[in-house]
């Protein structure tokens, strides 16, 4: 099933923002939330086809500072090693935006398509931005799917020693296409799920496709810094009403299960799914399963 997608933009709180649209048109609304620095071309074709099989009506769409939505540049310096000691011990962080800048551009793009409810999915922070809303906005919110992702609390566990000094980029930043698809190659051995490997020519294409569509490593620290001024945002999570499912790989290096397993504490109503063998990341060979479980959970609405 070759999917169709119908692409838009227009100005959401301030920002233009990149969006696309597939799936029946009169389908239940189902809007994708990315991760750190992805793109709407990072989600898989396999779920996407499964999703739209089911007849949900997809929205995917670029975060700001990522893809073809604008960059969110107000002038705060990003110094993440500084402000994440910061935010270790309470103290404020001054950033350009948070999290919850980022769930206010999601209802946005909701408003602007003139849809009333969704379901949500986000990944990684992705996720943290969908619990937001879902929390923040739980008349909007149909049904909640955060995978792999956090309450953002600062006592969780952190990310495995190799992963956390890969993420903290303290070699200089790839420029040239080769060496960015080379870092990405390399990153996501480290966080890939064992028991679901992807080919590294997959791999490499969607890093070569997302590095001419977009290179953008300034929006990426800043999204990085955005999560580290958000902090915690448990207190939020008891004030979410929707059916929520959280998946979450019990191989994961960088947000370890743990951090599944306490979105699912604070949920009343979620149900948590361990996966043996996942990482993270989106191995195309667990988007069946994926798949399965957001259906299932949205028919609980």
């Amino acid at each position: 099933m070759k999917l169709c997608w119908s692409a838009s933009s227009a100005c959401v709180n301030g920002l233009q923002l990149n969006w696309e649209t597939t799936g029946p048109a009169h389908g239940e609304p189902l809007m994708l939330v990315m991760g750190l620095g992805g793109q709407l071309i990072h989600w898989p074709d396999a779920l996407c086809e499964d999703l739209a099989r089911r007849g949900f009506r997809l929205i995917r769409f670029d975060n700001r500072d990522t893809g073809l939505s604008a960059d969110v540049n107000r002038g705060v310096p990003v110094k993440l090693a500084r402000d994440w000691l910061r935010t270790r011990s309470g103290a404020a962080c001054p950033s350009n935006y948070t999290l919850h800048d980022m769930a206010d551009d999601s209802i946005g793009v909701l408003d602007l398509l003139g849809i009333d409810r969704a379901h949500f999915v986000g990944v990684s922070m992705g996720g943290m931005i969908a619990q937001l809303v879902a929390a923040r906005y739980p008349r909007r919110v149909l049904s909640l799917s955060s995978i792999m992702s956090s309450t953002n609390h600062p006592k969780l566990p952190g990310a495995r020693l190799d992963v956390l000094l890969h993420v903290a980029g303290l070699t200089p930043r790839p420029k040239t296409r080769e060496a960015v698809i080379r870092r990405s190659l390399a990153m996501l051995k480290r966080v890939g799920s064992p028991a679901y490997p992807t080919p590294t020519e997959y791999r490499a294409s969607l890093a070569g496709r997302a590095f001419d569509r977009a290179f953008r490593p300034a929006g990426t620290l800043r999204q990085t810094h955005a999560i580290l001024a958000t902090g915690s945002f448990e207190d939020l999570l008891p004030g979410i009403i929707a059916p929520t499912q959280i998946i979450h790989g019990l191989a994961d290096p960088l947000l370890r299960p743990a951090c599944g397993r306490r979105s699912a504490q604070m949920i009343r109503s979620s149900r948590l799914e361990l996966i043996p063998g996942m990482g993270h990341d989106l191995a195309p060979s667990l988007m069946p399963r994926w798949s399965q479980l957001i259906a299932a959970n949205a028919a609980r609405a």
